[in-house]
């Protein structure tokens, strides 16, 4: 595979995380009200509101850090490679990548091993559901960030120079 289609496919990647991330949020947006509506208008508390809100979060979560990650919106100090030349950014650009390569494969590797070792427990108040589900999103965002780290390789673009338009442009004054 050259790398353009690499590329390609990882933006495909990254948009389908958008995505879920996207549809998280909406249904998150309209369950909790739901849970609200139940428990003050109709006195009747809906008890799955509150836990499927949970499992949601944990989805939007991982996701949601996959595409910062990719975006270069994750938490950065610009200091340190800013005072250093084009070789120094590259070492460090190529330290911190090995650095969150070695992070992520550990949430793959133990992540499968925590979906696998509770993929038959249930959770109580889904009981279809398994609690290895709830922990699926762990291996896969590794997985995905593995593949957006080999990216950053491929292009060797370690580092982002902030412009206006990811830049906050409102006064903290």
């Amino acid at each position: 595979m050259k790398a353009a289609q690499y590329i390609r496919l990882m933006d495909a990647i990254h948009s389908a995380c958008l995505v879920v991330a996207g549809v998280c949020i909406v249904v998150i947006t309209l369950i909790i009200p739901w849970g609200v509506f139940t428990r003050y208008v109709l006195n009747s508390a809906s008890s799955w509101p509150e836990p499927l809100a949970i499992l949601i979060m944990i989805v939007l979560s991982f996701f949601s850090a996959v595409v910062c990650y990719r975006e270069y919106l994750h938490i950065g100090v610009g200091l340190l490679p800013a005072a250093l030349g084009e070789r120094g950014k590259a070492i460090l650009g190529t330290l911190i990548e090995i650095c969150m390569m070695i992070t992520n494969v550990f949430l793959l590797w133990y992540g499968i091993k925590l979906v696998h070792a509770t993929w038959y427990q249930s959770i109580a108040e889904f009981p279809v559901v398994s609690v290895g589900v709830s922990y699926l999103p762990v291996p896969i965002a590794g997985a995905i960030t593995v593949l957006f780290i080999i990216e950053r390789f491929l292009t060797r673009e370690f580092f982002r120079d902030h412009t206006i338009e990811t830049t906050s442009t409102v006064s903290t004054e």
